[in-house]
């Protein structure tokens, strides 16, 4: 398995046997840092963290280049620069990294209709329909390939097999800049040596469990008792796991994915100890979450937040709300009864809102009155003056005046970098 900096990485012949496959899935190659050296060719070969410049923010990407210091994704900006302090920090530009995603999934959608974005900076495509159009599933990884190099300018990686679980750990081997095909012959030899910790959905826990019991390859999976696998992770992953470890994925590449859940999250320039300017910021990210839901007409049945204290440690809870809804007053008042089941009172330097679980709205059955009919008028007022003049031209009374409103809340304990 590819390491996440590069090394470890493998890569086919460019006639490579292609028979039974017809998934490919794209990934970009440290994609905001290639965006930003796209933009500032000045940054190339240089360790790039793409992140905040204060360093009490998380890495949001990695060149190469950095990551072979051990510099990762969602690893605070300061414990970055201590693994490599010749690394340039550059701010992020989401706006861009949107705009270079349409030019990508643009391509994509020209070779094959049948594309499921992952992100914005990945896809599977399915092209068993064209391959009279283009060749072979390996020839199209190769145009694809080409084609996002010469008219966009950045690289990517492709791994092309028979499933779409293949396929994306052939993807993650070839990077950076490479392509992996699986014969559809080859699958189970591919699958039996990596590691459990590269299966779709096994997280650290659930690796962790299964390495505990000796379960440290796919080919371990295939060949453990089925009660083993079930004590490690429960029957449910356990089932899932054992169809994977065959090179079973009957998925198929799905065109209707729509987004699973909305979120927004503050990272405070100091830690927080004051809990009711903590209610107040879940609060606003609520209404935040909430806006997005009602422009893209979903509504949420699972509120969660996520709370990480000054020394890193991070909670999270969810809740399921007994009717669905888009209005911020009520999503708002779910993730402060979460925080205040917090027994943990330290200092605060990040909250999260998310609605998960989302629906069409005015999906559901209609009740003889609605609670949220006073709250629904008034934030649909909201919507429309924020159409009209702007989101900064109006906000809930208790945030007027108080700026960002970290000055008074502030716990003491003064941050410089790291």
């Amino acid at each position: 398995m590819g390491h996440g900096d590069g090394s470890g990485r493998i890569v086919s012949a460019i006639d490579a046997d292609d028979t039974g496959t017809r998934i490919l899935h794209v990934d970009m190659d440290a994609f905001y840092a290639a965006v930003e050296v796209l933009d500032d060719p000045s940054l190339r070969g240089l360790p790039l963290i793409i992140g905040a410049p204060d360093g009490r923010s998380v890495v949001s990407s990695a060149s190469y280049e950095a990551r072979r210091y051990g510099v990762r994704a969602a690893m605070p900006v300061s414990q970055a620069l201590r693994l490599c302090p010749s690394a340039r920090i550059v701010p992020p530009h989401f706006h861009r990294y949107q705009e270079v995603s349409r030019q990508v999934m643009a391509i994509f959608e020209s070779f094959t209709p049948l594309v499921e974005p992952l992100s914005v900076d990945e896809a599977f495509l399915d092209v068993q329909g064209v391959r009279r159009l283009w060749g072979s599933p390996g020839r199209i990884a190769e145009l694809i390939r080409a084609r996002v190099l010469d008219e966009v300018g950045i690289t990517c990686s492709v791994g092309v097999a028979a499933t779409k679980h293949v396929a994306k750990m052939a993807s993650t081997i070839s990077k950076p800049d490479g392509m992996l095909v699986v014969a559809a012959k080859d699958t189970l030899d591919f699958l039996a040596p990596r590691p459990v910790r590269a299966m779709w959905g096994v997280g650290p826990k659930a690796a962790e469990a299964l390495e505990a019991r000796g379960i440290r390859t796919v080919r371990d999976v295939r060949d453990a008792p089925r009660e083993m696998i079930e004590r490690a992770v429960g029957p449910a992953l356990s089932a899932r796991l054992a169809q994977l470890a065959r090179g079973e994925d009957p998925r198929v590449v799905d065109t209707e994915r729509v987004e699973k859940s909305i979120g927004h999250e503050e990272t405070f320039d100091a830690d927080i100890l004051d809990r009711s300017f903590l209610r107040a910021e879940l609060l606003r990210l609520a209404d935040r979450v909430a806006a997005r839901l009602r422009r893209a007409e979903w509504e949420t049945s699972t509120v969660a937040i996520k709370i990480r204290f000054d020394d890193f440690r991070t909670l999270s809870r969810s809740q399921t709300l007994s009717e669905p809804t888009a209005v911020g007053q009520r999503i708002g008042e779910a993730a402060q009864s979460l925080f205040e089941q917090i027994d943990r009172r330290d200092p605060v330097r990040l909250v999260g809102v998310r609605a998960e679980n989302l629906r069409p709205a005015g999906g559901g059955a209609l009740g003889l009155w609605d609670d949220d009919e006073d709250w629904r008028r008034v934030e649909g007022a909201v919507d429309e003056a924020v159409a009209r003049f702007g989101a900064a031209t109006i906000s809930r009374a208790r945030h007027i005046g108080r700026g960002d409103g970290r000055g008074a809340a502030q716990h003491p304990k003064a941050h410089g970098p790291d």
